[in-house]
């Protein structure tokens, strides 16, 4: 009896790349695989916990993706279901051998994978296919050629820094755009976010990970915020420092923010222009040898300024003055400065202890955020120190409303507070392209209401036809970035703790009362602060409104 003659195993195929809409192609490969077939559909959850660790080019490259995760197995497509060591490869990176391999067409892996990264152009668009892989690769696929080390980039980063620097810029703002495919920076000059250039998406990895490198950070790190550090040499200029955060934003990326710090001069009480009525009440207070002060803004109000402008004042040889800050951005001779670190423990309220056991005579506490803090400045205040620190509150009144509500004793607190001073910062208009204007009687009037008509009737101003206000030109100069203004000034508003505020505090009296009260006994309020400003041509009350509301 003659044997069967065998069956042959099917050959080959040679392309699995072909056309999907091949009739019978995904059968075949089922029969010649002897595993499930999947083809590419656009229905399917993305697997976020399973691509966390894997990379958009390390998938393409290797043509697998993880699909799904189902009843404890984890379903992944790949081109060669059979390949024993790429399917090592993929149980060493998944961490588990419980996995289902299916087989799949390199063309629907590709989508696969662009699908789940947010980059998979449907093929039925006028767009054709061609164009659409030109485009993955050219914006997608990092180039080669391009590195964190080679010299293009790092002179990009370098001019970056220098460009931020000439223009005044307090910060350099890198976001890359995965809809429009470039990245582009901004610097913040004056508190404004302006347009600086755009570069090649495929720079973004070479450009952040040169930041990341010069910064001390892990350059593999790219799902987790970090921040560090940049020490910057410029050639013939004062070093600066930057302050560096990393922030993983949607589509893979990673946007980069760079705080410039500056070692200039410190700038006193006389340049952070306060009234000559603040700042000879504020001196005078500062001449005091115990008590709190505190100093109140939103951030980037310029309180840690004001508040070594007011130590420049009172630092001297025969004194001991303590700070803790986070950072040290401003140093001075004479100061003995520290800077927390949350991380390993050392908090605000761990430094006030160890400064009471350090023989001191005005503290600097960098902010009051807890009651802990909140606590030991009052205690410390009223144990014979000059104690100062900041608060991120609205306003004067709010401040003592909001350290009550923490649960400080309102006796003890009455007993040490000296003053609040609230600050907010507003453009400078520019002194070479400021246009002169006379107002006409509704602006008049409306400055009026905002300041308070029985107020502002008593001010020694002339009437409204023989008063010049000033306003920004239109596209501005040159000199001012286009932009009408130049340089920026505190607005301020001093509340002096009084017998009766202290009366207040104690029967916690709400903000409203304590603001009439202070307001009675000649306190001005930011906004009130502000339009003498407008007055003075200093800026213009489109300024002063977008920073303060009363």
């Amino acid at each position: 009896m003659k044997d069967e003659p065998k069956k042959q195993k099917p050959a080959p195929m040679k392309n699995k790349s072909s056309n999907p809409s091949c009739a019978g192609i995904g059968p075949s490969l089922e029969d010649y695989d002897q595993s499930r077939f999947i083809a590419f559909k656009d229905h399917y959850p993305v697997p976020e916990d399973l691509l966390k660790n894997l990379k958009y080019e390390y998938l393409r490259r290797e043509l697998w993706v993880p699909l799904e995760h189902n009843q404890g197995k984890i379903t992944v497509i790949v081109d060669d279901p059979h390949n024993i060591l790429k399917r090592d490869m993929i149980e060493s990176l998944l961490k588990t051998k419980n996995i289902d391999y299916c087989g799949a067409l390199k063309s629907d892996i590709l989508n696969f994978i662009d699908f789940f990264y947010g980059v998979y152009e449907n093929p039925t668009s006028p767009r054709s296919h061609a164009s659409s892989k030109r485009r993955t690769m050219d914006h997608y696929e990092e180039a080669p050629s391009v590195t964190e080390s080679d010299s293009e980039i790092v002179q990009l980063v370098n001019r970056m820094i220098q460009d931020a620097c000439l223009r005044r810029a307090s910060d350099i703002h890198i976001e890359p755009d995965t809809k429009e495919h470039m990245i582009h920076v901004r610097f913040r000059i004056d508190g404004e976010c302006l347009a600086y250039k755009s570069f090649p998406f495929q720079y973004r990895a070479a450009i952040i990970s040169r930041i990341k490198i010069m910064s001390n950070l892990d350059i593999t790190e790219r799902r987790l915020p970090q921040d560090g550090k940049i020490k910057y040499e410029r050639p013939g200029m004062e070093d600066i420092e930057l302050r560096v955060a990393t922030v993983p934003t949607h589509g893979y990326v990673e946007d980069v923010v760079l705080r410039i710090l500056t070692k200039g001069e410190i700038m006193t009480l006389e340049q952070i222009n306060m009234s000559s009525d603040n700042y000879d009440q504020f001196v005078n207070i500062l001449k005091k040898p115990y008590g709190l002060i505190l100093i109140v803004g939103p951030t980037g109000s310029g309180k840690t300024t004001t508040a070594h402008a007011a130590l420049h004042l009172i630092n001297k040889p025969n004194l001991k003055i303590w700070t803790a800050e986070d950072p040290v951005e401003i140093t001075q001779k004479g100061l003995r400065q520290v800077q927390v670190h949350h991380k390993i423990g050392f908090d605000f309220s761990n430094a006030m202890r160890a400064f009471l056991r350090a023989d001191p005579d005005v503290i600097l506490v960098g902010e009051m955020r807890d009651y802990e803090t909140a606590k030991m400045g009052i205690e410390a205040s009223a144990t014979g120190h000059l104690v100062m620190s900041t608060l991120h509150t609205n306003n004067a009144p709010e401040t003592i409303v909001r350290l009550l509500d923490m649960g400080i004793d309102p006796f003890a607190f009455a007993d040490s507070l000296l003053c609040v001073l609230a600050q907010r910062l507003v453009r400078i208009l520019c002194r070479q392209c400021r246009e002169p204007y006379q107002p006409m009687k509704e602006e008049w009037d409306e400055l009026a209401r905002l300041y308070d008509e029985k107020l502002f009737s008593h001010l020694p101003i002339a009437n409204r036809e023989h008063y010049t206000f000033y306003r920004p030109k239109n596209q501005g100069c040159a000199d001012c970035n286009h932009t009408g203004y130049r340089g920026r000034m505190g607005i301020y508003e001093l509340l002096a703790v009084t017998d009766s505020i202290k009366h207040m505090i104690v029967n916690r009296k709400s903000i409203l009362v304590m603001r009439k009260a202070a307001v009675a006994e000649g306190m001005r309020t930011l906004l009130q602060d502000g339009i003498l400003k407008v007055l003075q041509g200093e800026t213009d009350l489109t300024e002063v409104l977008s920073v303060c509301i009363r």
